[in-house]
């Protein structure tokens, strides 16, 4: 069984900084993907509104945020990735010292 996880957060609102965020995402780096996979996440998808960025996650029952978060404080390149990334986003406002994406609350679904 998978799970789906809806995160956001906003990039800095300079047009060389998101294009050069797009760049660095149109080829992660392979260590960043092998993370991603071995936290449990089975796909992933990002996507652009101005500054604004909306990720979808599947995680396999594997997955935990705790987890996650213990391994990559553990694997220096994801911490590299995660300082570099840090030159192009911002915190959402309420976001607690450190924090990055945060997560959503469904508050419709289409029934079948």
């Amino acid at each position: 069984m998978t799970t789906r996880y809806c995160l956001t957060l906003d990039l800095r609102d300079d047009p060389q900084l998101v294009a050069e965020y797009r760049r660095y995402h149109q080829k992660i780096w392979p260590e960043i993907t092998r993370s991603i996979r071995d936290a449990g996440i089975e796909d992933m998808e990002i996507y652009l509104f101005g500054t604004r960025l909306f990720m979808i996650m599947e995680a396999n029952d594997k997955f935990s945020f705790e987890a996650k978060t213990k391994a990559d404080a553990a694997n220096p390149k994801v911490r590299e990735w995660e300082e570099l990334m840090w030159k192009f986003q911002k915190p959402l406002p309420g976001a607690k010292p450190g924090e990055k994406w945060q997560r959503m609350e469904r508050i419709f679904r289409l029934e079948r």
